[in-house]
This record gives structure tokens, C-alpha cells and sequence, in this order.
């Protein structure tokens, strides 16, 4: 019966079919996992491109990868910023990271206090891997950096990495708070992209990451309470479609990607509780043939992902649901004391374009003083930057 039964007209369905955010506590020994993007490269509004947030029990929170057009997906939460401090990528691809200055300068300005963190691979050189590529994003970004750092605060500004092997069988990369995150190699496009592996309170999460068929998933993501892995569209829609030639068509579902077929084998082995087939655009015109792929090799439980998402994982199963958010969410704010002004650092305006400046006081005068009054401000506290 969907919904429940409501018996007063003055009541509420007991029985959610469908998330909405920040109105369900998460229970203790439980987790959930968000689909904040699925698609591909060419974000669009109805798909960004890879993301996920998983949120567990013990309250701990973290994205895995945060592709292009996201950012959208993952502040319609309403996640206090102060909680989502914690980025974990597959590798480099600008569809599972490129919406990370997003969340880096949006939390900033939305009052996170603390520093972002950032766990990624390495590559087969220096500058392929994670920590180069953060470096040269906030070089890119300096700009932004040093004018937020004078008139906000410098320290939400900053980035910590940890870069891990991407040759590591199976290794942990993270282990904290009774989470372990363990890390093995994909095969895609080069070396460094890899899966991730989520264990915590007896629960195993599995992000793919982008690969093509490898030894590794089936092995090391076996038994999974959730098992997502890339699906890739068929070489026809890839032609007809995505607009590729025809060898590349073909090349991408069986050198770098994994096809229907391929996705259905994999989980055959791994035998997750739940399969996740994501990375297509989740058209009616173009879902059903992937499904009919994934069905000649694989019989289980399975969702054909798209953004919004949710899963609950809980000791009775997994419960597979979409949010229902709005498209014009506020920032919420979280604990914690907002950060004051570091008056030791030089403001980044010279006195030319200082000189510029109208003249506005009396205009702002009268809302400005009453503002002031009612927050315990002085004159100096417009002094910074």
C-alpha cells in the first residue's frame, strides 16, 4: 500500500516512498547512499556526472567523487558544510571530480570552519596524480583563494591530500571512527583509476569507480551490501546518440568501459545483496536496452541508477527509493563558532582601485546602524580586507 494507510485527515503517510532531505534521521546501524550524479562528461540538468554521498550511522559522511554539474545534486540535502568535509576520488577524470572547486569555495562561503580533506590515487607519474592535480587546482584558482582568505577566513580555504598507491591490492586508504576504506586498481583509459571499497559496523559499500572488466571487483567487492558499478550505454546508442564513430563505439564498451553484458557477468561473480548499474543517460530510449544487456548475464537485485537516488542499507535489506528535493535550497547551517577575520593578512586591493569607490554612506546609513546596533558591531569590523 503505498504510503501507509492515513486514517486522519489531518495526518501524514506513515510509510515513505520517497526520500526527502534532512527529514529522516539516520539510524544508528545504518547507512545511505545518495546518487548525486550519474551521467556522463556532457553534464545536463537531469543527470550530473559522477557523484555519490554515503552517509553512516556513526554520523560520519563522505562524497565519492563529485563530477561536473553535482554540486547542484549534493547541496539540495541540505548538508550542513561543516559535514561534508571529506572527498574520496576514483581518479582524474574532469566527469568524477571536476565540481570539487565547487564544493571548495561554496562551503567556504556557506561557513564551513575547517579544512577540506582529499583522498585520491596516484598515477603512474607525478604529475598524474592526485596531489599534483589539487595543487595546480588551487594554483589555478589563486585568485579566489587569496581575496576569500583575506575577507572570510583562510582555513576553510585550504586542502589537505592523501594520495594512496593505485597499484594497492585491496590496501586501506582510510581507516577512522570504525570506517575502513580499502582501495584496488581499475583499468581505464591509463593507470591510476580505482575502486572503492566502504566497510564499516559489518556493511560493505562498493564504488566502482570507471573500469573495464578487471580481476580485482569480483574478488575484493564480493558479498557487498551495495555494489555500484559503471554500465555503459551500447556501442549503437554510443553511435547513434552520444555521436562517437564506430570504432570508438566499440572500443569504449569492451577496452576501456564495461558493457551491459560485462556489468551483468561481474556481478554474477561478485553477488552483491544490490547491484547498481550507473554512467548512462537513464532515457526511456535507452534504458531498457541496457537492462535487457545486464539481464542475459545477471538475475539479482538490481537498480538502473539516476540522480537522486537513495539507498538505505539496514540489517533487513536494502531499500531503494528517489529523493524529492528543491531546486532552490539555502545553506544549512551546522555546529560549530563561525571563524573571525585574520587582520594579520594584507588586503588584496591597491589604492587605485580603492580610489574608486562611490560614496554611498548616506544611503546605507539607517538599515547599516540598526544592523550594527542589533549585532554588537563597531566600525571596526568593517576594516578587514
Amino acid at each position: 500500500m503505498a504510503g501507509g494507510r492515513v486514517t486522519n485527515p489531518n495526518g501524514t503517510a506513515p510509510d515513505r516512498y520517497v526520500y526527502y532531505p534532512a527529514t529522516e534521521e539516520l539510524g544508528a546501524d545504518e547507512i545511505r547512499v545518495i546518487a548525486t550524479g550519474t551521467g556522463m562528461p556532457t553534464a545536463r540538468r537531469s543527470q550530473a556526472a559522477a557523484s555519490w554521498v554515503i552517509e553512516l550511522g556513526n554520523g560520519d559522511k563522505f562524497v565519492v567523487d563529485i563530477g561536473s554539474g553535482s554540486m547542484a545534486n549534493i547541496q539540495s540535502l541540505m548538508i550542513p558544510a561543516n559535514f561534508l568535509t571529506k572527498v574520496l576520488l576514483t581518479h582524474l577524470h574532469t566527469d568524477h571530480w571536476a565540481d570539487l572547486p565547487s564544493l571548495w569555495a561554496g562551503g567556504w562561503t556557506a561557513g564551513r570552519t575547517s579544512p577540506l580533506e582529499v583522498w585520491g590515487p596516484s598515477g603512474s607519474r607525478e604529475d598524474m596524480g592526485t596531489k599534483y592535480a589539487i595543487e595546480h587546482m588551487l594554483k589555478a584558482f589563486n585568485w579566489d583563494y587569496m581575496t576569500r582568505a583575506v575577507t572570510i577566513n583562510p582555513t576553510p580555504g585550504e586542502i589537505k591530500v592523501t594520495e594512496f598507491d593505485y597499484k594497492g591490492v585491496n590496501e586501506v586508504v582510510y581507516e577512522e571512527n570504525g570506517v575502513t576504506v580499502r582501495s584496488w586498481p581499475c583499468i581505464h583509459a591509463g593507470d591510476g583509476p580505482v575502486s572503492l571499497s566502504f566497510e564499516w559496523n559489518g556493511y560493505k559499500v562498493v564504488f566502482g569507480g570507471d573500469t573495464a572488466p578487471n580481476i580485482w571487483y569480483p574478488e575484493y567487492a564480493a558479498g557487498a551490501d551495495l555494489a555500484i558499478h559503471e554500465c555503459w550505454m551500447t556501442s549503437d546508442q554510443m553511435m547513434y546518440k552520444y555521436n562517437q564513430p564506430a570504432q570508438l563505439a566499440l572500443r569504449i564498451n569492451l577496452m576501456f568501459h564495461s558493457s551491459a553484458q560485462s556489468f551483468g557477468q561481474i556481478m554474477s561473480m561478485t553477488k552483491p545483496k544490490h547491484a547498481v548499474a550507473y554512467h548512462f543517460f537513464n532515457d526511456a530510449d535507452v534504458r531498457y536496452d541496457i537492462f535487457k544487456g545486464v539481464r542475459e548475464t545477471y538475475n539479482g537485485p538490481l537498480s538502473m541508477a539516476t540522480d537522486m537516488m537513495v539507498w538505505n542499507i539496514t540489517r533487513e535489506g536494502v531499500e531503494e527509493r528517489m529523493g524529492v528535493s528543491t531546486d532552490n535550497t539555502w545553506d544549512v547551517e551546522g555546529p560549530g563558532e563561525h571563524l573571525a577575520p585574520d587582520r594579520s593578512r594584507a588586503s588584496e586591493y591597491t589604492d587605485f582601485i580603492l580610489g574608486g569607490r562611490l560614496d554611498v554612506d548616506k544611503a546605507n546609513a539607517r538599515w547599516s546602524k540598526k544592523f550594527m546596533e542589533e549585532n554588537g558591531l563597531t566600525a571596526e569590523d568593517l576594516n578587514v580586507g
